[in-house]
């Protein structure tokens, strides 16, 4: 994977923090769309930009998109640490983490 590629997705505020909505569950591209004040084309735009640099996975169920990380990319490895510290993402990996205890299984609400 190109590493311009990942500096350009990572470049990018909303990209880092779907990153950490990422950081604890799958979401569909609603749940993620939702989160921001942006538009649903802009938001897949983002989304688009993480999968081709090979952060995020995408998988069609039924007539929804759902996104997870890629876990063994060593870029969210140090991501995941960072947004432990990090007063932006910190917060938004906690709320991902308190909402998928909430989910069965921490599958996304369809």
């Amino acid at each position: 994977m190109s590493q311009d590629k990942i500096f350009e997705a990572l470049a990018s505020a909303p990209r880092r923090q779907i990153l950490a909505f990422l950081s604890e569950r799958e979401l569909s591209a609603g749940d993620i769309a939702a989160r921001f004040d942006m538009s649903a084309p802009a938001v897949s735009r983002h989304l688009s930009v993480l999968v081709n640099a090979g952060l995020i996975s995408s998988q069609r169920r039924g007539q929804f998109v759902v996104y997870k990380l890629v876990p063994d990319h060593l870029v969210n490895t140090l991501t995941q640490f960072a947004f432990e510290i990090c007063p932006v993402g910190g917060p938004l990996k906690r709320e991902s983490r308190r909402a998928a205890r909430k989910t069965a299984g921490g599958k996304p609400a369809a």
